[in-house]
């Protein structure tokens, strides 16, 4: 039922530069994401995983390999496919919540929408795009905040948004980069609850990248990355209402 791959990686490798010296980051990375699963990819701090979700979201080019999104080939694509490709084919939600300071709740989840759109284009349809942001803060259980800006309001709220955000676009796929990783640990399970259920729920298919084993365990597949690899994988396919634990190799 879920063997479609919705994002492929193949060979990516990613060095950078300090001093003349060359540092490789990642080593040869190959990686499937199916289809309506929650996939993580668990590793410590410096092992690649975030450089990586740069290259998944074509906010930066690999040296070497190839990624498809549907069988579309992104890492060369034009500029104005890779700007479609991330405003409308997935979602992105950061550890720091990269919300617009001077924007309340619901303005920080139209900005994708007022970017996206003419200067008419928007005036056009903002009523519908507003119910639609409402919809979306709704969804995430931040409507009463709406019209609070970042600064009043707590990290799991700014989160909350900033997935409310990531959805307006309607997206296929979620990219989630240590999306707990900046809260404490009753709200950062809220927030995993949150994606679970817009996985369980809404078919939503999400690759979230943590270092913490015991967030990746609630995830359907869990990939091991180290030293710029990715070093085996657990599949979870017991249908329960709570997944078990994973042992994962290290």
């Amino acid at each position: 039922m879920h063997d479609h791959i919705v994002l492929k990686a193949r060979g990516l490798t990613k060095s950078y530069h300090k001093d003349r010296i060359e540092v490789p980051v990642l080593r040869g990375i190959d990686l499937d994401v199916a289809d309506g699963l929650v996939t993580a990819l668990v590793g410590r701090s410096g092992s690649g995983k975030s450089t990586l979700m740069h290259l998944l979201a074509t906010l930066d080019r690999p040296d070497t390999g190839e990624i498809f999104f549907r069988d579309f080939r992104i890492d060369n694509a034009s500029r104005s496919h890779r700007d479609a490709y991330r405003n409308r084919d997935i979602g992105i939600i950061f550890q720091f919540y990269h919300l617009l300071p001077e924007l309340s709740a619901l303005e920080n989840v139209l900005a994708p929408m007022m970017i996206s759109r003419s200067f008419w284009g928007y005036l056009s349809t903002r009523k519908e795009l507003r119910r639609r942001a409402e919809a979306m803060l709704d969804r995430v259980g931040l409507l009463h905040r709406a019209k609070h800006k970042p600064s009043e309001m707590s990290g799991g709220e700014m989160q909350r948004a900033a997935i409310a955000r990531a959805l307006m676009t309607d997206p296929g796929m979620l990219l989630a980069d240590e999306p707990t990783g900046n809260l404490d640990t009753e709200t950062g399970h809220e927030i995993l609850s949150l994606l679970m259920e817009l996985n369980r729920d809404d078919g939503l298919t999400i690759l979230m990248i943590t270092h913490d084993d015991a967030i990746a365990k609630g995830a359907d597949v869990c990939l091991r990355m180290q030293d710029g690899q990715i070093t085996d994988e657990v599949f979870v396919t017991a249908e329960q209402d709570s997944k078990p634990t994973m042992a994962i190799a290290g």
